[in-house]
């Protein structure tokens, strides 16, 4: 299990190693709330108190650093280390579509109740060997399912 004094080590080395040279389109936003970027044209550092991260699709998210606390975001950065490897010359990437990763934060800014957090913890780790944007896909009909838990 990786704690979260180096997870934010490693958040901040892949944050700087991959803000050269990227200009910021950025949406208003209080600290509480999620920042969604073109990965095309964003920002070279985080705001303060702010982490980036890619999904699959080259979507750009900034999020305040309580997220990494969130089981959830743990297990995405699992499965990115497993996926993608840690890379000091790149960002951090999460194997996972921006849809699904805009459907996290809103559980996330909702707090969802324990048992939806651990069936979602539970499709990611055990149903999603290659991609989550993939096992996203296949859950697509079961969100029903995880809401009713």
């Amino acid at each position: 299990m990786i704690s979260p004094k180096n997870l934010l080590k490693m958040a901040r080395k892949w944050e700087k190693s991959a803000s050269i040279g990227r200009k910021r389109i950025s949406f208003r936003s209080t600290n509480d709330y999620v920042k969604f970027e073109s990965c095309k044209t964003s920002s070279s550092v985080a705001n303060k108190g702010h982490f980036v991260i890619y999904t699959t699709d080259d979507k750009r998210f900034m999020m305040p650093l309580s997220y990494l606390n969130n089981n959830i975001f743990r297990e995405l950065f699992k499965k990115s280390e497993e996926e993608f490897g840690i890379s000091s010359d790149g960002p951090i990437t999460l194997p996972c579509d921006s849809v699904f990763m805009n459907y996290i934060v809103l559980l996330i800014q909702r707090g969802a109740a324990k048992d939806l957090e651990k069936a979602l913890l539970n499709s990611i780790a055990t149903k999603c060997c290659s991609s989550i944007s993939s096992c996203h896909q296949g859950f697509a009909g079961q969100n029903l399912v995880l809401c009713g838990y």
